[in-house]
C-alpha cells in the first residue's frame, strides 16, 4: 500500500497552518541581506524582511534550498516507511533548487541503494512562483489524504501548475525596477504619472498584462481579470504585502464579484517581494 509524503520549499508561500493540517514538509532557501544570512520562513517572517527591503540601498538576494536539507528531507522520509515523496520546486529558470533537488536524489540513491525500490522521489518544477504552486501542493496534499493514488496526485499537481495564473500589482515600482521585472525607463514613467503595471508570469518570464492610472484601478482591473480567466468552482488566494489598505480594498472587490471567498489570504514571502516589493498585492488562480 503507496504512503505519501507532499514536500514543497520556503517560495511556496503556504502558510504555517496548512503545513501542519496536511502534513506538507517545506525546506527554506537562504536569503542574504548584507552581511546577515536568513533562512526564509525559519529566522526571519515576512513583515520583518519588508523593514530591511525599505532601509536596504541594494536589494538582498537568495540563494537555492542546501542539498543537505534534500538529504536530510529523502533519508526521514525513507526512514519513515513512506513509499512516495513528491516534491515541487521553485521556478527552474529563477533558482538552483529544482537542480540541486534532482542532484540530492541520485546522491542519495548512491549512497542508499536500497531505497531505489523502496521510496520513489517525484520531483516537479513548477516553473512559476508563491502560491501559484502552494495552491497545487496544498490541493494534491488533501488529495493524499483522502487516499488518492500517487499517480492521480501528481496529475492534479501537474494539471494545476499547467493552468496556474499569478497576477501581482507592485503598487511602488521600487523593487520590480531594481530586480529587472520592469525596465527602469517604465518604472519612472509609471510612477510619474501614477500608473501601476498588472504583471503575470508566462514561459517562466515576467510579463506585464495591463496598466492602470491609481490603486484603486488597477485593483478593480485585477479582479476583473481573475474573474474572467478564472475556471469556475477552483479555488483562489490574495496575496499582499505591507499595504493593509490596499488589501482592504482588494478584498472587498473580491466580495463584490467573486462566487467563493479566497483559499488563503496571504503575506507574501521574503524571496518573493525581494522582487515585487512589500508594496504589493496580487491574485494566484487557476484558468
Amino acid at each position: 500500500m503507496s504512503k505519501i509524503k507532499i514536500a514543497t520549499d520556503s517560495t511556496a508561500d503556504i502558510p504555517k497552518s496548512f503545513c501542519e493540517e496536511l502534513n506538507i514538509s517545506v525546506l527554506p532557501l537562504t536569503i542574504l541581506a548584507g552581511e546577515k544570512e536568513y533562512r526564509d520562513g525559519v529566522d526571519i517572517t515576512p513583515s520583518e524582511f519588508y523593514q530591511i527591503i525599505d532601509a536596504s540601498k541594494t536589494l538582498p538576494v537568495s540563494s537555492q534550498v542546501a542539498s543537505v536539507l534534500y538529504s536530510k528531507l529523502f533519508e526521514e522520509t525513507w526512514k519513515e516507511g513512506y513509499t512516495d515523496l513528491i516534491q515541487v520546486t521553485l521556478n527552474s529558470k529563477g533558482s538552483g533548487t529544482y537542480q540541486a533537488a534532482v542532484l540530492s536524489r541520485e546522491l542519495f540513491y548512491e549512497e542508499h541503494p536500497d531505497a531505489r525500490e523502496q521510496l520513489a522521489i517525484h520531483i516537479i518544477d513548477s516553473k512559476t512562483y508563491s502560491m501559484a504552486y502552494g495552491i497545487g501542493v496544498i490541493e494534491g496534499a488533501q488529495l493524499v489524504q483522502d487516499g488518492a493514488s500517487v499517480e492521480e496526485v501528481i496529475t492534479h499537481i501537474e494539471d494545476w501548475l499547467e493552468h496556474t495564473r499569478p497576477v501581482f500589482i507592485p503598487l511602488n515600482l521600487r523593487c520590480v525596477k531594481k530586480s529587472g521585472r520592469i525596465s527602469p525607463a517604465a518604472a519612472f514613467v509609471g510612477d510619474a504619472i501614477g500608473l501601476k503595471p498588472l504583471i503575470t508570469f508566462e514561459d517562466r518570464e515576467a510579463k506585464i498584462i495591463g496598466k492602470a492610472r491609481g490603486e484603486r484601478k488597477a485593483i478593480a482591473a485585477l479582479v476583473e481579470r481573475c474573474m474572467k480567466e478564472r475556471r469556475p468552482d477552483t479555488n483562489y488566494a490574495i496575496v499582499y504585502g505591507c499595504n493593509t489598505e490596499a488589501l482592504g480594498h482588494l478584498k472587498e472587490a473580491c466580495a463584490q464579484i467573486m462566487d467563493r471567498p479566497p483559499i488563503a489570504e496571504y503575506q507574501v514571502g521574503c524571496v518573493i517581494a525581494i522582487n515585487t516589493g512589500p508594496d504589493m498585492v496580487g491574485i494566484l488562480y487557476r484558468t
